[in-house]
């Protein structure tokens, strides 16, 4: 024991030494070619005196970095988190300065534009050569690893860390169960394929593949609430007009995600998934956790008691990361706009724009929040938490520019794979044993837009229905996904604050909504939902010309003789009671499962007047999407209605072999089982009475 706690040492003093002396180098390269950084006196000095000028300065800087900067990063929490991203170098070349000043060894001098140039490189350098060492040398990655274990076991007094299992769920936002089974049948995902198929030749399985339904709201508010906190009654979309509040509700928006919570809390009387000793890292709702990071329902609070921002501090508190973290950022971004650019030049279809913001989005999406949820979720492994539930949008973002199966798609999926294998990696030195369980909330259907294909937006169409007059430039739908809400959140900017609230007028215009390939119209000058035979009145060719419309799949509406009746082309009428698998109707092209869909948002209070569906093309997969994607989801239709489920054998089966698993609500249960199973705690608990009070 005593000669690996030797080997241990040395090898850490080793790895120090390496680094020293790189950046030592750096430094020196860095005098020489940046005029404004000196490490000699203005006398001149020996090449020796100069080394080791250098040599001591890095070391100072280094030891300032590890002390002074998670003090500094803890006392600027209340920064927005990307403006500490770009502090970091400004801070870091303050460091720089006071180690030149402090230098017993000579006189460094240095611009302060320089000491931000001068201070980046060298922690960029610094980093990159202690991740070659930890990555060629297995051994040294697992000691890190295990110092890192030891060191939380040594923050818990000497406390007796459980013997039973935790859980990790880890969303991949977007992944459809075909998009993944092909990702590993190509080899972009080997450890996911390793779980599949066994560790070596011959070797069995440690993880199994289960597709299940999303409900008719195929999208990640209505999964992951139901996922987290057991109900997703009444979210019929992703954004949807409450007559009642005269409010747009928008599943992103952190006021509506802390509203739908509340509502969920309520409806069930429980806390949430996570309620006992639980951590939610960058999802839309808490989950009844106490640990918390990048949760939108979070980020409309104020006060001590929100820490949803707490996971910025465990990430930046390493300069290195920061560095590395802002530097593939930058990378990023020029990877988008190239492959954007190509896509142009190739002429490729179906296409959407994306230039503007986008390109940021996108890299906050892929590397800084993918970033901060990871060590978010490490720390929380190496804590010992019971429960940890982590939200990872990057394939979301890109597949909805990019296209589900495109090349870019493509590649953020190996990076995912990555993070999963980084993950799997500590568990093994975590002290507690962990069953991951890998989860998508919904997937993605490919397609052009409802735009591109005939030239007018679903509003345009809706207008024309009405016989209201229709604007000669087409306008494009307004877009928002989980990703672009993360950032807005990030810089404490309303996310669709504006032009949100519709006041009701006489024979004021409809509300005319898009969640996908999902679209919602609402009359708000009429208190409650409308019937099929008040909007004929009022409109006579609405209806028909939305269900006739070759764009169009089927309309829902309520009837005063039927109740809920789906619309087809060429006069279909079907009562929703009537419906089923047997008997389709205007469903018969959405696959099995989709009437039960239907007749279950047709009961939710909030469903819209109108509720309108893309067409489908089964041969193709396609679906025709009402917001500016080519990649969409929201509705029926395709591959984005089937998500996936992969758990550990050791776990009981999701459902037995001859039964589906179906709707988010019932993904809770079983989630709520294996925790049983863990031995942990028997959740969720009944939250407190303050937080279900209306």
């Amino acid at each position: 024991m005593g000669g690996r706690r030797w080997r241990r040492l040395l090898s850490g003093v080793w790895r120090s030494i390496a680094v020293w002396a790189v950046s030592t180098v750096t430094m020196l390269v860095l005098a020489g070619v940046l005029p404004d950084f000196q490490l000699e006196s203005s006398n001149g000095d020996s090449a020796t005196r100069i080394a080791v000028t250098a040599g001591v300065g890095a070391a100072v800087f280094g030891l300032l970095s590890s002390l002074v900067w998670p003090l500094l990063v803890r006392a600027l929490l209340l920064v927005p988190a990307l403006v500490l991203g770009l502090l970091v170098f400004f801070l870091n070349g303050s460091l720089l300065l006071i180690a030149l000043r402090i230098n017993p060894s000579g006189q460094g001098e240095a611009a302060p534009e320089t000491a931000v140039v001068v201070a980046a490189v060298m922690s960029a350098v610094a980093s990159a050569t202690g991740g070659a060492l930890a990555v060629r040398d297995d051994d040294a990655y697992r000691r890190r690893l295990y110092r890192l274990a030891d060191r939380r076991r040594r923050r818990g007094d000497g406390q007796a860390w459980p013997s039973t299992p935790g859980a990790v769920f880890l969303q991949l936002d977007g992944v459809g169960h075909d998009v993944l089974e092909e990702a590993v049948a190509k080899g972009l995902m080997p450890t996911v394929a390793q779980w599949l198929e066994g560790p070596g030749e011959g070797g069995c399985p440690t993880h199994r593949l289960t597709p299940w339904r999303t409900d008719w709201s195929s999208q990640t508010g209505a999964s992951q609430l139901g996922i987290l906190h057991g109900s997703n009654h009444d979210v019929p979309a992703f954004r949807w007009y409450e007559k009642d509040t005269h409010e747009v509700m928008v599943c992103n928006r952190p006021s509506s995600a802390a509203e739908l919570q509340r509502r969920a809390i309520e409806y069930t009387g429980d806390g949430g998934l996570l309620t006992v000793d639980g951590a939610s890292r960058g999802n839309l709702f808490s989950g009844g956790a106490d640990q918390l990071a990048l949760v939108l329902s979070m980020a409309a609070r104020r006060g001590r008691e929100n820490r949803s921002r707490s996971g910025y501090f465990a990430y930046f508190s390493d300069p290195a990361n920061a560095v590395r973290t802002a530097m593939s950022f930058v990378a990023e971004v020029l990877r988008e706009m190239g492959q954007s650019t190509w896509a142009r030049m190739k002429k490729r279809r179906p296409r959407v724009k994306r230039g503007g913001l986008y390109p940021f989005v996108r890299a906050f999406a892929t590397v800084v929040e993918r970033d901060v949820v990871v060590a978010a979720v490490i720390g929380d492994m190496l804590a010992g938490r019971n429960a940890v539930y982590a939200d990872l949008v990057a394939y979301d973002e890109v597949a909805h520019h990019s296209g589900p199966r495109g090349r870019d798609a493509e590649k953020v999926l190996e990076r995912l794979d990555r993070s999963l294998a980084l993950v799997a990696k500590v568990a093994e030195h975590a002290p507690r044993p962990y069953r991951i369980v890998v989860l998508s909330d919904h997937g993605q259907s490919p397609g052009e837009t409802f735009l591109t294909r005939y030239g007018l937006s679903l509003g345009n169409l809706v207008r024309a229905g009405c016989g209201l007059p229709v604007p000669r430039r087409a306008q494009r739908t307004h877009s928002g996904t989980e990703a672009r809400a993360a950032v807005r959140a990030a810089l404490r900017r309303p996310v669709e604050e504006r032009g949100e609230r519709h006041r009701p007028s006489r024979r004021s215009e409809p509300v005319v909504l898009a969640s996908g390939n999902l679209g919602l119209v609402s009359f708000p000058d009429v208190p409650h939902r409308m019937s099929r035979e008040e909007i004929d009145r009022r409109h006579p060719a609405l209806l028909s010309t939305l269900a006739n419309h070759p764009g169009v799949g089927f309309v829902l509406v309520r009837s005063e003789e039927y109740g809920g009746l789906v619309l087809g082309a060429n006069g279909a009428e079907v009562p929703v009671d009537k419906l089923d698998d047997a008997r389709p109707g205007p469903l018969a092209d959405f696959g099995p499962g989709a009437a039960d869909a239907v007749r279950r948002t047709h009961s939710f209070p909030h469903v819209a007047d109108i509720m309108v569906n893309s067409a489908y093309d089964p041969k193709e997969g396609e679906v025709l999407a009402f917001e500016e994607q080519i990649g969409s989801h929201g509705g029926l239709g395709g591959a984005q209605a089937r998500p996936f489920l992969l758990s550990p054998v050791a776990l009981s089966v999701p459902v037995e072999d001859d039964a589906d698993l179906v709707g988010a609500e019932q993904v809770h249960r079983v989630l709520r089982r294996w925790l049983r199973e863990c031995d942990g705690p028997q959740v969720p608990l009944a939250a407190p009475a303050d937080e279900r009070a209306a």
